[in-house]
């Protein structure tokens, strides 16, 4: 693929990187559409969103370094060069929720309304920076005979050269677009505060758990078994979002019915 766009001397515009910031900034202009419409002010907005850049993208390296530990022991110069690739994004979820809760301490924002804030700018992120990892060739899929199979070619590239492998980065990019446009549907005919988010969590680990199957590069496996850090990780947040769900869902329900109360609006 292209994991080096433009070179002018001693310096590279790495294709991951540009991609990754493209993210980034669609997720920010989204925010700042679905938080205008819910009583935000573009400040808060700007404020929240370099904080949980910042937060989702420290996470996302230090799972990345801690499933290559090996590595890493033996370059620790080279953990801090995200633009070659290297972000786990069950990781960065984690770092983002992390900052989220303290945010929503400081600012006495409840924390299940900034997640639904924040979850369909997490989606379309995660769907371009896959592009990203598509053109730097992190992140590769395992062999296959398959038409969808691709062949990179690049001498820059991190994927194996000259076979055919899944493109498990486009599963990635192809899902995160579609839960993307799943919550936003959902944004506007949410009943509950943490409906959004939840949902996410729950598309998103399932999407990943999928994908993960189809995974050739190292993923650093758990006790000996053919499990990844990274489907645990994703397996934990599933199974979790899918119990607050019920327990929300509970909740508005026994509110509902209580004799005289109804269920609060919600923005």
């Amino acid at each position: 693929m292209f994991p080096d766009l433009i070179s002018i001397g001693p310096f590279t515009l790495h294709s991951y990187g540009l991609l990754v910031a493209t993210g980034f900034l669609a997720g920010l202009f989204v925010t700042l559409k679905i938080g205008q419409r819910e009583g935000y002010t573009s400040q808060q907005i700007m404020d929240m969103g370099f904080l949980m850049i910042l937060g989702g993208v420290i996470g996302s390296r230090i799972l990345y370094i801690l499933i290559n530990f090996g590595y890493y022991l033996e370059h620790p110069l080279d953990a801090v060069k995200i633009w070659q690739g290297g972000l786990v994004f069950s990781g960065g979820i984690l770092g983002a929720l992390i900052t989220m809760g303290w945010y929503s301490r400081r600012h006495h924002i409840p924390l299940w309304n900034l997640g639904d804030l924040w979850a369909p700018a997490a989606s379309i992120g995660q769907g371009f920076g896959r592009i990203g990892c598509l053109l730097a060739g992190c992140c590769y899929g395992k062999p296959t005979d398959s038409w969808c199979g691709i062949v990179f070619s690049h001498p820059h590239s991190l994927a194996p050269l000259g076979i055919p492998l899944h493109p498990t980065q486009l599963y990635a990019s192809l899902s995160a677009f579609a839960i993307f446009a799943i919550l936003l549907v959902l944004s506007f005919r949410k009943t509950y505060p943490g409906q959004i988010f939840l949902w996410f969590l729950i598309l998103h680990s399932t999407a990943r758990l999928w994908i993960e199957k189809y995974r050739w590069d190292d993923r650093g496996s758990l006790g000996g078994t053919s499990m990844t850090v990274t489907q645990m990780v994703a397996l934990g947040i599933l199974l979790a979002a899918i119990v607050m769900l019920f327990v929300l869902k509970s909740r508005r329900r026994n509110m509902a019915n209580a004799p005289g109360r109804h269920p609060p609006d919600v923005d």
